[in-house]
Parts: structure tokens; sequence; C-alpha cells
């Protein structure tokens, strides 16, 4: 399951939709927008994508992560528009049959999924904005 959604992130729907019967492990990585940067609060965020390639593009990750792991179920969830600081922006949930696999695929999903997709972050300040770079 691939969801890009202006809406809040129904974290328990990625997690069913990750589980599986077979699988020992469920990793969940949940990305939540944070009240500071660099010493500086944050008000809020925006983020924006192109959709259609967005979501070719974690399929990509996806079929990476499974040549590397046994992964039973996977279903990623990212935010766009608006986000408050606490508001969850992104979901990543994994099975695989073992517990070791399912950290290390999730880890490899999250950290792919922002070096290569196109979902862009706007941070806002009281004194301005910034569009963020995933790994500046």
């Amino acid at each position: 399951m691939i969801e890009i959604t202006n809406n809040p992130i129904n974290t328990s729907k990625i997690i069913a939709a990750a589980s599986a019967q077979q699988a020992g492990a469920v990793n969940v990585f949940i990305g939540t927008v944070r009240n500071q940067t660099a010493g500086k609060a944050v008000t809020k965020l925006e983020y924006e994508a192109y959709e259609p390639m967005a979501v070719s593009e974690i399929q990509k990750v996806i079929d990476a992560a499974k040549i590397k792991w046994s992964l039973s179920g996977w279903a990623i969830s990212h935010r766009t528009g608006t986000l408050m600081p606490g508001e969850v922006a992104v979901v990543v949930a994994v099975s695989t049959p073992h517990r070791k696999d399912s950290f290390e695929a999730c880890q490899f999903i999250i950290d792919t999924l922002k070096k290569t997709v196109p979902i862009w972050k706007k941070e806002f300040f009281q004194d301005g904005d910034q569009w963020v770079s995933a790994h500046p």
C-alpha cells in the first residue's frame, strides 16, 4: 500500500496493511513534525509532492527492499499540505519473518524515500521560511 494524502494518517491502518501472519516482526517508523530546527521554533511545515512520480519512486524503493529482505508485507503513507508540530508526516511499516530484517528494511525504506522521492518540505518560522533538503 502506498498512500500520498492531505488527510491525517491512520497509523493503525498502515500497520494492518503491512502485517502478515507469516511475519514474526512488524517494524513501524512514524515521522512527526518537530517544533524546532537548529534552535528556531517551527510554526508549521508544508509538504508538496508530485503524486504520480512519488508513488512510482516509492514503489522502486519497496522493490529494492524486497531484493535485500524477505518482506512479508509493507505499507507507506506520506502527508502533503500544511502540518503543525506534533502531527504525523510519514508512516513506514514493514513485516518480515525476523526482527533484524524488519528493522533494517524499515530504516532503508525511510532513508531512501527521503533521498529519492519527489516530496518537498518547507519549514516556517516566526521570522521567515525555508525549503529543506532531505540531506543537506
